[in-house]
């Protein structure tokens, strides 16, 4: 952190800085982030549920750029592995030139190594919760099949016990007259209206999963994307 930046270094933290929206006009580095306030809005630029930036006051006393920079210290840099020491604060908000631009690279180096191993953690979850997703996907579409194939034997047999069954007349007195076969019929009924209701459930569930895996595939391409892009402007 007390090691000095040369001019290419300088210059690239400069470019990397201004690409940042922040709540000030950059005018002079030293007196920008003497009070801590630019400096977790660096932090909140890229983990945003990291800093609360209503916690930071604007401030001109020594006394609030300390209280500013110790709530960062304990409350966010901790979560990046990351620690300014109390007498470089105290320089800092002194606002003594030369002190903070090795303070921001060395955050910036933190934030990037951070940035690398959640991009990868969440790769990592996207994949598994996938092959979750496509796994389910073939156990309902493995109960599907059977079930259409159970719906169709039903079917086949009730085309064939109406070839095979006496005439009309007949089967009418017959079901008028024995409660076991119009019974018989009735849970026939029941069980493919069941079934037909089970394969559309199915057939929605599916639908659901593939538009979920699409949805996951979308968001693991614009997350390579942004890690692409952000590897790359930090090279230059």
């Amino acid at each position: 952190m007390d090691r000095e930046l040369d001019e290419e270094e300088l210059q690239d933290l400069f470019a990397w800085i201004d690409k940042i929206p922040l709540s000030r006009p950059k005018r002079h580095i030293s007196r920008d982030f003497s009070d801590g306030v630019m400096a977790a809005e660096v932090v909140k630029y890229f983990f945003p549920k990291l800093v609360d930036l209503h916690n930071y006051n604007p401030a001109n006393s020594t006394q609030q750029k300390l209280i500013n920079w110790d709530l960062l210290n304990r409350k966010v840099f901790s979560k990046l592995d990351f620690h300014v020491p109390e007498e470089t604060v105290k320089k800092i908000a002194l606002s003594t030139v030369g002190v903070i631009v090795p303070v921001l690279s060395a955050l910036r180096e933190k934030m990037e190594k951070k940035l690398e191993h959640t991009a990868d953690d969440i790769l990592e979850l996207e994949y598994y919760d996938i092959r979750n997703q496509e796994r389910s996907r073939a156990a309902i579409h493995q109960t599907e099949t059977r079930l259409l194939a159970q719906l169709a034997e039903i079917n086949k047999e009730e085309k064939n016990r109406q070839k095979n069954s006496k005439p009309q007349h007949e089967a009418k007195f017959v079901s008028d007259t024995d409660p076991t076969f119009h019974l018989v019929l009735q849970e026939k009924d029941q069980a493919v209206m069941a079934l037909q209701e089970t394969v559309e459930i199915l057939k929605m569930k599916v639908d659901r999963l593939e538009h979920l895996v699409h949805l996951k595939d979308m968001r693991i391409e614009a997350l390579r994307q942004h890690l692409e892009t952000y590897k790359a402007s930090t090279k230059r």
